[in-house]
């Protein structure tokens, strides 16, 4: 171990000399100490947040997968009848790739649902409860109700939990489903509506899609809203992430006028402000780690002046202006590599445990943090990942590594003699 190490290292207080620490070296070893914590928790601080970010959009994204398809494809401006008639073709064309695991057809369009005197506009799905199964996990979602009671010619209808609360309807109940088109008489423009008995009643865990989502035969949906909205047919595939890119493939190979929509397009602004929001929430945590850069900055100039003594003397010894640079280097980039080993430790054992911690803070406190009245979901998701983990660890390094070249710098132009002279 080269002596630069050695005294740094001491300094840092990492190591010990033989003889009692001084007043001075306790003090340094202190403010040391207290740069190393404020990095390393720095550090947690941004590795705990960016997890919880991390597990609030796996757990949205979850949520929407699973009543809405990775793919879509679609012509616009064909029949539903027609698109109805010959979506296994379509789904058996592409049916070769190997992503695909299932196919399903479907009819999208937007309506209103009345009952009485309330109205709600909402996003109308024609399903086929036969083999929706191979494309969505819809079934599952059913809080009364199931998805094979929406028979074709049944004009049944399934509605989000919340939907049916704002029109004040349960299963059984009947709703008046009315369609954008219409005919035009002497009389005037009269809208086509059609009366559908309430079948079962669905909880995503999504307020968006349980207040403004309805579910219907596919057969009965293409009979009442005929050319409006889009059909075809909707795709799983064996990997989410890779769906634009399963995509863009699949509308290649399909004949012109087809379309090809994957789920990240279908929320693409609400993908978008997440991000944004996590990239924001990178920049400002980061302050905190250079704030305590700074403060680590501070404290080994405080340590080069404390020290005066000891490197005149290595000075006067033979020691080089680079060697007593060196020493500085090494106790700040050490308080910076501890801190950093210490705060992604710490972070990374609170991020794999937060639904075990926040329920015993609950518990302890008794207070809650998500109320399941005001929130989608009622306990808080955290889902580090690596990149995120390495991104702030060496983020830390660099801020520490930057802080120590000032100090080392002022410590290697210190000149003996004068030092000496004024002690």
């Amino acid at each position: 171990m080269s002596y630069e190490f050695w005294i740094g290292a001491r300094y840092a207080g990492l190591a010990r000399s033989r003889r009692r620490g001084r007043s001075g070296d306790r003090f340094v070893s202190f403010i040391a100490a207290s740069s190393m914590a404020g990095i390393a928790l720095g550090v947690a601080a941004l590795i705990i947040v960016l997890s919880v970010m991390n597990g609030f959009q796996v757990q949205v994204r979850d949520r929407m997968l699973s009543v809405l398809p990775h793919i879509e494809l679609y012509a616009p401006g064909v029949p539903h009848q027609q698109m109805l008639e010959e979506w296994q073709n379509l789904a058996e064309r592409v049916s070769g790739d190997p992503a695909i695991q299932g196919a399903a057809p479907f009819v999208a369009a937007q309506g209103m649902i009345a009952r009485g005197q309330l109205l709600q506009g909402v996003q109308l799905r024609g399903i086929d409860p036969a083999v929706e199964d191979r494309v969505s996990q819809l079934s599952e979602q059913f809080l009364a109700g199931s998805a094979e009671s929406l028979t074709p010619g049944s004009f049944g209808i399934a509605l989000g939990v919340q939907l049916a609360r704002a029109l004040r309807v349960n299963q059984g109940d009947t709703v008046m489903v009315i369609a954008p088109q219409g005919s035009i008489s002497p009389a005037g423009f009269t809208p086509r509506m059609r009366q559908f008995t309430v079948a079962g009643v669905f909880s995503t865990g999504h307020y968006e899609y349980d207040a403004a989502l309805a579910f219907m035969n596919v057969e009965d949906a293409g009979r009442v809203f005929r050319d409006s909205g889009n059909s075809g047919v909707r795709l799983q595939i064996d990997d989410m992430q890779t769906a634009p890119l399963v995509a863009r493939r699949l509308e290649a190979a399909l004949p012109q006028g087809f379309q090809a929509q994957d789920w990240t397009q279908n929320n693409r602004t609400w993908f978008a402000a997440v991000q944004t929001e996590k990239r924001m929430m990178f920049i400002i945590l980061t302050l905190i780690v250079a704030v305590a850069a700074f403060n680590l900055l501070s404290s080994l100039v405080m340590a080069v002046k404390d020290k005066r003594s000891d490197i005149a003397i290595l000075r006067s010894i033979g020691a080089t202006p680079r060697e007593i640079a060196r020493i500085f280097l090494v106790q700040g980039s050490l308080i910076g590599v501890v801190g950093t080993a210490l705060g992604v430790a710490f972070g990374m054992l609170v991020a794999f445990n937060v639904d075990v911690i926040v329920p015993f803070i609950e518990n302890l406190f008794g207070i809650e943090f998500l109320p399941q009245q005001i929130y989608f979901i009622s306990q808080l998701p955290s889902e580090p990942q690596a990149r995120d983990i390495i991104v702030v660890a060496v983020t830390s390094l660099v801020l520490s590594l930057l802080a120590t070249l000032y100090p080392s710098w002022r410590a290697s132009g210190l000149q003996p003699a004068q030092v000496l002279r004024h002690d």
